[in-house]
């Protein structure tokens, strides 16, 4: 092998190795973008869900998986009919749940409203709620309440199996993390979750 034939080897060999780390670093390059833009998707945009409960039944079953968006609420505050995911109230902390243990429910009314529930039936602001939405009329009874400003009152549609408003009181807006508004799984499931206008 001459002199030329050697350079000519060696250079070959140092242009694939350069060949290889550029694709590693561009690789590498690729997949901190990825997680970046990931953690700013899930922490500010959407993030996916779990039904670990009955209480959202029949609208939403256990098993099903959602998607959260976070936001339009940066732009209005959450409304009645919304299904909403949030994180427990201090009420429920103190009962034992953790803060990352995000509940689901239906606001069914907001600062300034009033709630009673009476004979198996709901009314805010003295007006009978039509929930076709609902798996069973609420077996119990709820003097009238009114919803502190900056907070929400919200239900389940399993009304007689979910810990909600009714047993714990009031949710602080900003426990809110997000408006449920479609479901990816099981796939006969799959859509919308429209809210209910009450």
């Amino acid at each position: 092998m001459t002199i030329d034939q050697e350079k000519e080897q060696s250079n070959s060999i140092s242009n694939k190795k350069n060949t290889t780390w550029k694709t590693i670093w561009e690789n590498i390059q690729i997949l901190v973008i990825a997680i970046i833009l990931a953690v700013v998707i899930r922490t500010f945009i959407a993030e996916p869900r779990y039904i670990p409960s009955e209480s959202m039944y029949p609208t939403l079953a256990t098993g099903d998986r959602l998607v959260v968006e976070k936001v339009s609420y940066y732009f209005h505050s959450p409304q009645p009919g919304d299904i909403i995911v949030f994180e427990p109230p201090m009420q429920l902390q103190l009962q034992g749940y953790q803060r990352n243990q995000a509940f689901i429910k239906r606001i069914i009314a907001k600062g300034g409203d009033s709630v009673t529930v009476k004979d198996g039936k709901v009314y805010v602001n003295n007006q009978l709620l039509n929930e076709n939405y609902i798996l069973e009329s609420p077996h119990y009874n709820l003097e009238s309440v009114e919803v502190p400003e900056g907070y929400l009152f919200v239900m389940g549609d399993n009304r007689n199996n979910s810990n909600d408003s009714h047993v714990w009181g009031f949710l602080p807006e900003k426990n809110v993390i997000g408006h449920a508004i479609f479901r990816f799984f099981p796939w006969q499931r799959i859509g919308s979750i429209l809210s209910t206008i009450i």
